[in-house]
This record gives C-alpha cells, sequence and structure tokens, in this order.
C-alpha cells in the first residue's frame, strides 16, 4: 500500500484518487475546501497559495500528485495556483525532509505554440504563446529542478460528466466553424487523464514528461458534425472567421505514453462523448 498525496483533489484529483484507494493505496486529499470528499479519502485543508497555507504533511508520502486548478483564467491566479503554489509544496517536503519516490505534475499542452497542423510530442519545441502557457512550463522546470524524482503529464482538453461544452453547443444551435484548413483539437476523457496518472505512478521508471492526449486529434468541425449526427441535428456550416480555441491548432502524439503500457478506456472523442450526449446512453461515472 503506497501513501499518495493528491494537492488539488479536483476534478481530475478526485478520479485519480478513487483508482488508487481501489487498488490498495491510501489517499490524503488536499483542498482549500475538502468537505464533501469520498469517505475513503483522508482529507487535509490547506492553501497552497500561500506560504503559510500549509500545515504538516502526512509523514513517510510515497508519491504527490499535484492536480490543482486555477480559480480564474487570469494570469495571478495561474501563477498563484501552478507556481506558487507548486514551489510551496515542495518547500514543506523539503522542510519536513520528505523524499516521496516520484512527484506527478499535471501540466497541459498549452506548453506548445504550434498552430498549423503540426504533429508535435514530447520532444518537440515550447513555445506558449500566452500567459497560461508560459506559467505551465515554468511549473514543469521547477519541478524538473527540484532533487525530486518528478514527471510530468501534459494534458489535453480535460472533458467528461460535467464538462461538456461541445454538446452544450450543439444544443444551442450554434453554426459549425469550417475553415480552409482543418483546425485541430486535443482532447482526453477525465477517467484517461486520472488513469494515465495511476499508470505513471506505477511505472518503474517513468519519463520524465508525457503527452496525454487521446489517439485521434480531430478537426473541430468533425468532432461537432459527430456530436450533432448523435444528437439527430443537422447544423449550419459557417466559413466566417472564428476566434482561435486556446491551444492553436496542432496534433499531439501519445506514443510514448502507449508505449509504456497505457492503454486508452476512450481511445477518441466518439468513445468520450457517447455516453455524455443526452439519450445516448449512460453517463459516464
Amino acid at each position: 500500500m503506497a501513501n499518495v498525496l493528491i494537492v488539488g483533489c479536483g476534478y481530475v484529483g478526485e478520479a485519480l484518487g478513487l483508482r488508487l484507494v481501489e487498488q490498495g493505496d491510501r489517499v490524503f486529499a488536499m483542498k482549500r475546501t475538502p468537505a464533501g470528499l469520498p469517505d475513503a479519502f483522508v482529507p487535509l485543508r490547506a492553501d497552497v497559495t500561500r506560504h503559510d497555507g500549509i500545515g504538516a504533511l502526512p509523514a513517510r508520502l510515497d508519491h504527490v500528485v499535484y492536480a490543482v486548478g486555477a480559480k480564474a483564467r487570469d494570469e495571478a491566479a495561474y501563477r498563484a495556483a501552478y507556481l506558487d503554489g507548486l514551489g510551496n509544496v515542495l518547500r514543506v517536503l523539503g522542510d519536513e525532509g520528505q523524499r516521496p519516490a516520484r512527484i506527478v505534475f499535471t501540466s497541459s499542452t498549452s506548453v506548445y505554440g504550434q498552430r498549423r497542423g503540426e504533429w508535435v510530442d514530447e520532444e518537440s519545441p515550447t513555445h506558449p504563446r500566452g500567459f497560461a502557457g508560459e506559467i505551465m512550463l515554468a511549473a514543469e522546470r521547477l519541478l524538473h529542478g527540484s532533487r525530486h524524482p518528478s514527471t510530468v503529464v501534459r494534458l489535453g482538453g480535460i472533458y467528461g460528466p460535467g464538462r461538456t461544452s461541445l454538446v452544450q453547443r450543439v444544443e444551442s444551435g450554434r453554426p459549425i466553424p469550417v475553415g480552409d484548413a482543418p483546425h485541430y483539437t486535443n482532447r482526453i476523457h477525465r477517467d484517461d487523464a486520472a488513469g494515465a496518472v495511476a499508470h505513471v505512478l506505477g511505472l518503474a521508471d517513468p519519463a520524465p514528461t508525457y503527452v496525454g492526449v487521446d489517439d485521434e486529434p480531430a478537426d473541430l468541425a468533425d468532432v461537432l458534425r459527430w456530436i450533432a449526427g448523435r444528437m439527430g441535428r443537422v447544423l449550419p456550416e459557417t466559413s466566417e472567421e472564428e476566434a482561435p480555441a486556446r491551444g492553436g491548432s496542432k496534433r499531439c502524439r501519445n506514443a510514448l505514453l502507449r508505449a509504456s503500457g497505457y492503454e486508452l478506456e476512450r481511445p477518441t472523442y466518439r468513445e468520450g462523448y457517447a455516453d455524455l450526449i443526452p439519450g445516448s446512453g449512460r453517463q459516464a461515472g
């Protein structure tokens, strides 16, 4: 049985914790407001963004997963959550003399600035085009520069139960944007995001970085058409220029994660959204 601290036990972290408990691990769940977490977790109240916001940590931690989410989508909130918060956790671990076998940080594919449909992987240049990617990349470097064994999982757009913006978009009847070239998007279902992190924790010698996306980078228009088809709807299409998606247009490759032995539960958006579309079956949970 391993002692695992999940810092920021939210959308992905809670799903991860349930997997770890199921395999026999003890999960310590750290949040600002830990009320409502599964009974199987040991709740810890903390605000990692504050220098004095973390109390004593559980003794003999085997693994730490840093999976926080920013309170708002602005530079100050991102810096506080991903850079300052990670730094505070690393400081407390050092002050207590803790040496976990591995720290895993859930980063983002926003560290890549490619926008012309290029394929990217762990070896591709990282040139973020916005504050979010810049701060994520700085946090990755902070972790890798620490004395702790560490792995970064760069997650694509996370969707799943309660995160169905594309389904809601189709329901609203908005036109499907169609351009001269595909606008590639990259995503991962919440359950696979949690599964990938759990898998990395179980590896004897994981790589420093993994790209965490599904098997099929997809044109946004194709995804919207497929969802609309499953809902029995036909949406108008428009070639009018639309504000670009946050992550630009790139194709993220998950070959290294797959080669490490991880098998996706929902390898494409089709399997991922099938349970999230009203009337299509059970809701994923």
